[in-house]
């Protein structure tokens, strides 16, 4: 019997240092595939949500043009629009009637920037919007790119119904 319990006492002994190792460096070596692959999904997922904010605003702020024939009812220049709106005075203008509850930021937790071609409460009728987004950084250009990129600190900008600068493509990150 003697034999017999060193046989049982030996197998239940554990995994050796060697073993744990290797499982510690496989683990590691999954984790540093998966981590940066996931960091890049959660940038495209504020990007989308961005986006879509955008357009709700968009389709909000278009609805009450449609009904006033304007874009506004009362530092930058984005294709030749340049009058700033504050979003508590667009909140003004399309809450509640257009759009229940406006979003005020981005994925990213920035606030949007709204400009039009002519000042909000001004005699001559803005007929050209625009909605900006600094994207991950924060930080809206005065003179942004326009047309896709694939950067994820560049503007995003939605104007008229139409995206002027946005992300596509393989995203990068400096």
């Amino acid at each position: 019997m003697g034999l017999e319990e060193e046989r049982v006492r030996h197998r239940t002994r554990g995994f050796t240092i060697v073993e744990l190792l290797i499982v510690v460096a496989c683990i590691g070596i999954l984790a540093a595939i998966a981590i940066p692959n996931l960091l890049m999904a959660l940038q495209r997922a504020r990007q989308k949500r961005t986006m879509a904010n955008m357009r709700n605003i968009a389709t909000a702020w278009e609805a009450r043009a449609t009904d006033l024939s304007r874009y506004n009812a009362a530092g930058m220049s984005v294709d030749g629009m340049s009058q700033p709106i504050t979003t508590t005075e667009l909140i003004g203008l399309v809450q509640p009637t257009y759009m229940k509850a406006m979003p005020t930021q981005d994925g990213w937790n920035n606030e949007f920037v709204y400009v039009t071609d002519q000042a909000l409460g001004g005699g001559s009728q803005a007929q050209r919007y625009a909605i900006i987004s600094g994207a991950r950084d924060g930080i809206v250009e005065n003179s942004p790119t326009l047309g896709p990129t694939s950067d994820l600190d560049c503007d995003i900008i939605f104007s008229n119904g139409t995206f002027l600068a946005y992300p596509e493509g393989l995203q990068t990150g400096r």
